[in-house]
């Protein structure tokens, strides 16, 4: 017990570290890029993502998940994962190649047809790194992965603010993301050293996409439901509305999945090593859930809280209409935390078929609802996020209920102090901010004093949770100083 915890601390702090300095200055970069450039080349971009995002989730195939799922791995997966990746990676750059006429036509952006031809060499590069970034998670060795990541930010980002000062508008966005990606490969293949043998084994294919089919399905589902809002706004609506949403869209998902993310990839592999003790795999997955609801609510509704003087401040007004939408979106992304690790539980215990049956009702809901809310307008349509997020919270407990007598009702008795305590900060601080003029003081001050205020309430009621992290950040602090002490010595 004691060597699994330690081995997850040191995942957690690696993967934390990796999240939030790769994404905290891939978002700096991100801020100095969207003043420079308009909302609409941000739109045209986004107009992609759907195309993108399929093929990538059929070149993974959910395979990388297989691999790290399958105790008994041999070379001869990794090869032949490898060599399906590089397959299907060809296979879909040229698919797009040839589309790109068909795809500027649809959007009636003949700029599209030259920019697709150039993102789609990212299919191709990515497809090198699934199997590195698979064995480093399989070894829960995220520092390494933490170097790569930073590295590749840097890089593409200097990259892309240089080409965006210098007038090249959208170019300056394709041209950072497949820096990006060469960098990542590039380091990849540095660090992991891994080479795949000639070898392609039928048995093995067959072994992993039997676990990774149900997964690629699954991930096919979300993947198209997610990017099908860039595709109908961007069809419906001015490049430069898909532009707003698709800032608000990442603002939104920054907190919430990376602090997801940071918990998932560490505790997936883990968890699979303990499958078969159920108990045992159950309490980690409660505590699990109480630990990114008391992190992700609180931060959530802070969002909202601040939402308009941060977009004014670091966007500039031209950002302005992003915020309403920003703030619907964070409603709806309180609870990806949650729905994330009632998957992952699923997926560890390798009943990727429940995964892929409740992706199959969750998106047909969603679907439902998207066409329900298209001809009202763009808020209408992300208010319909919140809703099908609150339906899909019901469903994805269903089976951890059912199988683990961990349900929808344990869960918000575990976590409804969180959502309450939050929502009640939230409230009033909004009040009082309606005193406050300076955007400044309302973005620093008002985020200062409610992160102090959750904090001490956090204290009172003895939360673990807020013992866990002080803890962490004491072991983490204290390990650096004895390090610098061993230098000096």
């Amino acid at each position: 017990m004691t060597s699994l915890r330690q081995k997850a601390a040191k995942g957690i702090y690696w993967s934390f570290i990796d999240q939030f300095s790769s994404q905290g200055i891939s978002f700096l970069l991100g801020v100095i890029l969207a003043r420079i450039l308009s909302p609409s080349d941000y739109g045209l971009i986004a107009m992609l993502e759907i195309f993108t995002a399929v093929a990538n989730s059929f070149i993974n195939s959910g395979f990388g998940t297989a691999l790290v799922q399958k105790i008994d791995r041999s070379e001869t997966d990794f090869s032949t994962v490898f060599f399906f990746n590089m397959g299907a990676s060809l296979f879909f750059y040229f698919l797009l190649f040839f589309s790109s006429p068909l795809i500027a036509s649809f959007y009636k952006s003949p700029q599209l047809e030259l920019i697709t031809k150039i993102v789609a060499l990212n299919f191709v590069i990515n497809a090198l790194t699934i199997v590195p970034r698979t064995i480093l998670t399989i070894n829960v060795d995220f520092k390494t992965q933490t170097k790569i990541s930073i590295i590749s930010v840097i890089v593409s980002g200097i990259v892309g603010i240089t080409m965006a000062y210098t007038g090249f508008g959208v170019w300056a966005l394709v041209t950072q993301g497949l820096v990006a990606a060469s960098t990542q490969a590039v380091l990849f293949i540095y660090f992991i050293r891994w080479k795949p043998t000639l070898i392609f084994s039928n048995i093995s294919f067959k072994t992993l996409f039997g676990f990774g089919s149900k997964l690629l399905a699954s991930g096919l589902l979300d993947t198209v439901y997610t990017n099908i809002y860039s595709l109908v706004i961007g069809k419906k609506f001015l490049a430069a509305d898909l532009g707003f949403y698709a800032r608000a869209k990442q603002l939104q998902s920054l907190p919430a999945q990376n602090i997801t993310n940071i918990l998932q990839r560490v505790t997936f592999p883990i968890f699979c090593s303990i499958q078969n003790e159920e108990n045992r795999m159950i309490d980690a997955y409660r505590r699990l859930i109480r630990m990114a609801a008391f992190i992700v609510f609180p931060l959530m509704f802070l969002l909202v809280l601040v939402a308009k003087p941060l977009i004014l401040i670091l966007l500039t007004e031209k950002w302005l209409p992003a915020v309403g939408l920003f703030q619907i979106l964070c409603f709806a992304g309180m609870w990806y935390p949650i729905h994330a690790i009632n998957l992952n539980i699923l997926e560890a215990m390798g009943r990727s078929d429940l995964f892929l049956k409740l992706e199959i009702w969750k998106k047909a809901i969603g679907v439902s609802v998207l066409i329900i809310t298209i001809p009202i307008g763009l808020k209408a349509l992300v208010w319909g996020q919140v809703f099908t997020s609150c339906i899909g919270l019901y469903l994805n407990t269903y089976y951890t209920g059912k199988y683990y007598n961990y349900g929808i009702a344990s869960q918000l008795k575990d976590i409804y102090m969180f959502l309450l305590i939050s929502l009640v900060l939230c409230g009033t601080f909004l009040f009082a901010s309606t005193f406050i003029v300076s955007n400044v003081l309302k973005l620093f001050v008002g985020a200062v004093v409610y992160i102090l205020i959750y904090t001490v309430i956090s204290k009172l009621f003895h939360f673990e949770e807020l013992e866990v992290i002080v803890s962490l950040v004491r072991n983490t602090f204290a390990g650096i100083f004895n390090k610098k002490r061993e230098v000096i010595q």
